[in-house]
């Protein structure tokens, strides 16, 4: 069987293989295909998804799935649904934040076998067992010494973080470390989880970020911009993530959030800020 796997939209994570396709088929196609999943991520591009599925399903078998459509992940391929390099090792939350859809789709947390790869993307990686966090770990220094930088863009929930985790963090110095910071609540632990950074001397620059969800019911453009601002006078790069709701919603008015949303999502300006 040769799998193709379909995407709606590009992102720094879609694979690309030979067998990795974006939008409709093209005009020259690997003539061993045999089956066709569409890989779909945010429920606003199930209606593309399923535009795309009347077009590939003339080719192979075909089938809708992902996270968007509810379906709960299963064990990870390297390189399959995700670029090389991407990986997951835990699937699962135990949270419960309003506006997420993880703890239903994916129940409480589960830990997957630790594959190789340089970017976490776990649903919550320090909600699993000390074991399992080591042997992330120690996957990732094999990363290191092959040259290539780590990163932890799937996010460390700040409220878990202990000193042990903070020393492995120190001897791997990942590129990036991202956090949550979407609540009231999750602002304090952001906080002290800064605290046990300084006291344990992790002084890497540009390392630490946090993600800001913005245009929420009820948020307003000013409210936004403020929490964006106390985030970053924590010396963290806030990283606003606007909000959709499962139709794509974006709250009014569109240009203006969107603007925000740009304005706190490019690195090299929040930087200058800092």
């Amino acid at each position: 069987m040769t799998l193709a796997r379909v995407f709606p939209r590009k992102t720094n994570a879609t694979p690309e293989d030979e067998y990795a396709f974006v939008g409709l088929p093209p005009a020259i196609l690997p003539e061993d295909i045999t089956e066709i999943h569409i890989s779909t991520a945010f429920t606003y591009d199930i209606e593309e998804a399923e535009r795309l599925y009347g077009a590939w399903s003339k080719i192979a078998p075909c089938s809708i799935g992902g996270p968007a459509t509810g379906q709960r992940g299963e064990d990870f391929v390297p390189g399959k649904y995700l670029k090389q390099g991407y990986v997951i090792t835990s699937r699962g939350c135990d949270g419960s934040c309003w506006f997420c859809v993880i703890p239903k789709r994916e129940g409480s947390v589960r830990e997957l076998p630790v594959r190789e790869g340089r970017n976490v993307l776990d649903d919550n990686l320090l909600a699993c067992s000390e074991s399992h966090i080591r042997a992330v770990f120690k996957m990732l220094e094999r990363q290191k010494k092959q040259k290539h930088r780590t990163f932890f863009t799937g996010g460390l929930e700040a409220a878990r973080i202990q000193e042990w985790h903070i020393e492995l963090l120190k001897k791997l110095r990942p590129k990036e470390i991202f956090f949550g910071c979407d609540t009231e609540e999750k602002f304090h632990h952001l906080r002290e989880a800064l605290k046990l950074f300084k006291e344990a001397e992790y002084t890497s620059r540009n390392t630490l970020h946090a993600y800001v969800l913005i245009g929420y019911p009820k948020d307003t453009l000013q409210d936004a911009e403020k929490r964006l601002e106390r985030v970053k006078a924590l010396e963290v790069c806030p990283m606003a993530m606007l909000y959709r709701d499962v139709s794509g919603f974006v709250k009014e008015p569109i240009a203006d959030w969107k603007r925000l949303q740009r304005l706190w999502a490019r690195p090299a300006l929040i930087y200058r800020k800092l």
